[in-house]
């Protein structure tokens, strides 16, 4: 949501201020490459990020060669990918496998599925032989999975330790993760049978054992699941971390929470992509790359154009008698098709959050018609009175508020009806839902009022 300059929030909450930007921008342009290692040095990598993405391509090149010996890896994950590959291309083979060696297994995956096959192979191979295992083996889940989300980092522990070993151990380990919410409990099989949070962990007494105070009933993710439904887990019940197990129920690895941020942020986009019908709205990708994602959308609108026109062309004659008719039936159209538009967007939102199931779509459906109605006979009325007095004809004015009221119920009907359909044929109800919905209420509208201007008129 766009805010206002009262609703801004305050410069100090974020590493990159406009000030910051113009100071490195000038230092850039100057060559002053000690005072942009300075400007640079203390940035959260998520706020480098941001710097590299708002930077042209000449000014991003000066960057990357000033800080090359300060270069922070850890704002790799951050990037975009059309920027994340030419950064990668301009750091090199040996310096990408150096930044991989350095960052957490779930982030290292990201930035190596960045690579083409090739580029994936050299550097791996640069890679130390214990890491480059663990790494090949993230790659082999599928893509959006669990598996590649996770890290591989995490801190687990036998049932028989106490609290004080426990304590003692993530002392002395050099292999736990820099950040974690959850200790794991294993048995021998190296299945999870245990959580404990670390906040629980340091209130208990040392003498402790750590099967009095773990949570014995968790959320085991399986390896093969779906990236979105491991966010939507993450969201309904308030998870910091969770498991994930491979096929025979093995600990491999952990979520956690800024992962699961990540995925519903990027499915929330790839959703709104998808009803706003703009393809790939990612700002730093190309002009072709841009209009490529776009054109299939614009070739969808030029076919439900070409049928709603034909639709018209069959009243020509009707159209002819009456000027009317022209200036008030897109009205119709568009109403219709606003309307259902905010129904779809709701409907396909509540799929995609699981909020929207078998037991309550019946009385959605009710719902989203009753509204329909009721928004109906209120425009109705309003542009029935607008139209009547704009061409002085009764008959024009209940034409318009007659066919507004049927458009208006059918968008609110089909709106909340298509994506539920669409998605039980298994396919994404965020991108065949909206065409296929105006498509209805362009067509529908069109022949409502058209239709009816030809029996009432003529």
């Amino acid at each position: 949501m766009a805010e206002g300059p009262e609703r801004a929030a305050p410069a100090n909450l974020y590493g990159l201020t406009p000030r910051l930007m113009g100071a490195i921008g000038r230092a850039l342009e100057q060559g002053q490459d000690s005072h942009v290692r300075a400007f640079v040095r203390p940035l959260h990598p998520s706020d480098l990020a941001d710097l590299i993405e708002r930077l042209d391509d000449d000014d991003r090149a000066r960057l990357l060669a000033a800080i090359a010996d300060v270069f922070d890896p850890e704002c790799l994950p951050w990037l975009e990918e059309p920027v994340r590959e030419e950064v990668l291309e301009r750091l090199g083979t040996r310096r990408v496998a150096e930044a991989v060696a350095e960052l957490e297994t779930d982030d290292a995956v990201e930035v190596l599925d960045s690579l083409d096959e090739l580029e994936r192979r050299e550097v791996l191979r640069q890679v130390p032989a214990a890491d480059r295992a663990v790494l090949e083996q993230g790659l082999t889940y599928p893509e959006d999975s669990a598996g590649r989300l996770m890290q591989r980092e995490l801190a687990a522990v036998p049932p028989h330790w106490t609290v004080g070993q426990t304590i003692d151990f993530m002392r002395s380990a050099a292999d736990l993760p820099d950040h974690f919410f959850d200790i794991f409990v294993i048995d021998p099989r190296h299945k999870a049978i245990g959580v404990v949070p670390v906040s629980r962990l340091l209130r208990a007494g040392r003498p402790v054992r750590i099967t009095d105070i773990m949570d014995r009933e968790f959320h085991r993710i399986p390896a093969t699941a779906d990236q979105e439904e491991v966010g939507l887990l993450f969201q309904r019940y308030g998870l910091a971390s969770a498991p994930v197990v491979d096929a025979d129920d093995r600990l491999v690895g952990v979520v956690t929470v800024d992962d699961a941020v990540h995925v519903l942020d990027e499915e929330a986009e790839e959703d709104m992509a998808r009803l706003g019908r703009v393809g790939d709205t990612n700002v730093n990708a190309s002009v072709l790359e841009t209009a490529r994602s776009r054109i299939r959308w614009l070739l969808v609108t030029l076919v439900n154009t070409l049928i709603a026109s034909t639709v018209i062309a069959q009243f020509e004659a009707t159209i002819g008698k009456f000027v009317a008719l022209a200036v008030l039936m897109p009205i119709v159209a568009a109403m219709g098709g606003n309307a259902g538009m905010q129904v779809v967007t709701v409907v396909v939102r509540a799929l995609a959050t699981r909020d929207l199931a078998p037991d309550n779509m019946r009385r959605v459906i009710l719902k989203e018609l009753g509204v329909g109605v009721l928004n109906g006979v209120v425009f109705a009325a309003v542009l029935g009175t607008v139209a009547g007095l704009w061409f002085a004809d009764v008959r024009i004015a209940w034409v318009l508020a007659v066919a507004m009221i049927f458009n208006m119920v059918w968008a609110g009907l089909a709106g909340a009806a298509i994506p539920i359909l669409i998605r039980r044929l298994r396919i994404d109800p965020a991108v065949g839902a909206g065409p296929l919905l105006t498509t209805t209420t362009d067509v529908l509208g069109f022949l409502s009022f058209l239709g009816l201007a030809s029996l009432v008129l003529l």
